[in-house]
């Protein structure tokens, strides 16, 4: 019986890093930002489906989405960012059913799911084990204003839109604390793992 983990945290808690121990241990991680992408690709059915709703200006001369002017639009606009969402996320939904499908029947043992709003979205039903990234609220900000060159109160109200982490932990079957290295944090990793009876090397 394979095992399927769901893999989130909340913004800046280290979940990428955590995504790519993962891999080092050649576990497959189905990523629900990189198929966030891939769905709207040119010729792909779901950016035919924002065209037709929100107008063909919406694309570059190259006939890629463009993502700044589509964020323009349904920014402060509580009914036109629904209908975007009810236009893309099941499209990520279905892909990222479709993946692994293709990894189960290939005979993979242990699946990631790395869904950053596992909890915001309600998909832990995609999910045998859930697993949170967790770092002290300080670290998060510090991180995030570092990282994307936010200021205080622009970090803080992106922290703000999702499920505090405090609450994701006590929904999740294992923690990852990420406040110390890398190396610590791959350590958790691996025990979590053994635990759940996942073969690593």
């Amino acid at each position: 019986m394979a095992l399927v983990i769901g893999l989130t945290g909340s913004i800046a808690s280290g979940k990428s890093t955590v995504s790519s121990m993962f891999k080092k241990l050649h576990i497959p991680v189905i990523d629900a930002d990189q198929v966030a992408k891939d769905v709207v690709e040119p010729g792909e059915v779901t950016l035919r489906e924002i065209v037709q709703e929100f107008g063909k200006d919406l694309l570059f001369t190259d006939g890629s989405l463009n993502r700044k002017k589509l964020g323009s639009i349904i920014f402060g606009d509580g009914e036109k960012r629904k209908k975007l969402n009810s236009i893309i996320h099941p499209a990520i939904r279905q892909r990222m059913l479709e993946q692994k499908k293709v990894l189960l029947e290939g005979g993979e043992e242990c699946i990631v799911m790395d869904i950053p709003l596992l909890f915001e979205s309600k998909l832990t039903h995609m999910v045998d084990k859930i697993l949170v990234v967790y770092v002290d609220e300080h670290v998060q900000l510090e991180r995030l204003m570092d990282r994307d060159r936010s200021t205080k109160e622009e970090a803080q109200s992106r922290i703000q839109s999702q499920i505090p982490v405090k609450e994701k932990i006590k929904l999740a079957d294992e923690v990852i604390n990420n406040n110390g290295s890398i190396e610590d944090s791959f350590k958790q990793l691996k025990e979590i793992l053994q635990k759940w009876e996942v073969d690593v090397e």
